[in-house]
């Protein structure tokens, strides 16, 4: 059965009246989830906060204690350039790092597989002492440090297909073979990282402004698949952004949901092969909000096999 972990607070993260990461992209998922048909088959689940104790499992302990102790109780506050807190940002965030960690626990126990995080704000950006790029908490990294210390796993693949760089999961796994961090990403495009030379664990896949369907497919099944058909992975975490659509004006890559839907489907065979089908999959960008909430709908629907 098919989970999908949000919470009410995760609207309560207020950017502003001009902020392209706006509450209005979990609206915008839950109304054509319900015009779909697809919400009523889905086991929905309220994301817990995460602890302090598991975010440090990837952020210093003196970067998590600036971020709490920088929330406003009134008005808003910068943190970086394009990075703002609210009052209800620090609820925001922790139970968007909370659903990946119940997600683990929920496809690690059976009780639901795959898993879906409706969340934010998002997180592949966070570094480990660093907020940037929307993100204060990186939630897949988070995921995976849990799936890793307390599920024992010793190979988790983490795929982002976010049309930005998951610079702050790669700085989380640099060098730990445990995880194989698969990304692709527009390239040159913030944050500017990602495209310099792959690693054991780490498969970058840099594509050019206006990429589509077919090359960005061929380009993930030339370096994705056969790394991580390779790795064995025990469980699969997908940083799921979906701003590379056509219609994102935030890229200039031109995706389609099609695509989307074929991808997951790729990745949910590897899965069933290697991990017992196991899936955690978490979104990250996507700030067209129609292209957004139809986007995830071909995601759950690949997921639903």
């Amino acid at each position: 059965m098919l989970g999908y972990i949000s919470h009410a607070e995760c609207m309560g993260h207020d950017t502003g009246p001009v902020h392209p990461e706006a509450p209005e992209r979990l609206e915008a998922i839950s109304n054509q989830l319900i015009m779909s048909g697809l919400d009523y088959v889905l086991m929905h689940y309220d994301a817990p906060r995460a602890s302090r104790a598991q975010i440090e499992r990837i952020h210093d302990p003196a970067y998590v204690e600036r971020i709490f102790a920088a929330a406003p109780q009134t008005g808003s506050v910068e943190i970086d350039g394009d990075t703002v807190m609210s009052p209800g940002t620090l609820n925001a965030a922790l139970r968007a790092a909370g659903a990946g960690i119940m997600g683990v626990d929920l496809v690690m126990s059976g009780k639901a597989n795959p898993v879906f995080c409706a969340v934010r704000p998002p997180g592949h950006h966070a570094e480990r002492a660093q907020a940037m790029g929307f993100c204060l908490f990186n939630n897949v990294a988070i995921a995976a440090a849990h799936a890793l210390e307390v599920h024992g796993l010793s190979r988790v693949a983490i795929v982002d297909f976010d049309v930005h760089h998951g610079n702050g999961t790669e700085d989380a796994f640099l060098d730990d073979p445990r995880v194989l961090f698969c990304s692709s990403f527009q390239h040159p495009f913030y944050p500017f990282s990602g495209h310099e030379a792959d690693t054991p664990n780490l498969v970058d896949v840099p594509l050019p402004a206006g990429t589509a369907g077919p090359a960005y497919r061929a380009a993930v099944s030339e370096h994705w698949f056969p790394a991580i058909e390779a790795f064995r992975p025990e469980l699969i975490l997908i940083s799921a952004g979906f701003d590379a659509h056509i219609m994102d004006d935030m890229s200039a890559l031109s995706l389609s949901e099609a695509d989307y839907a074929w991808l997951t489907s790729e990745l949910l065979a590897i899965a069933k092969r290697h991990a017992d089908g196991r899936i955690v999959s978490i979104l990250e960008g996507g700030y067209d909000p129609g292209a957004l909430a139809r986007s995830v709908v071909a995601h759950l629907k690949a997921l639903l096999d």
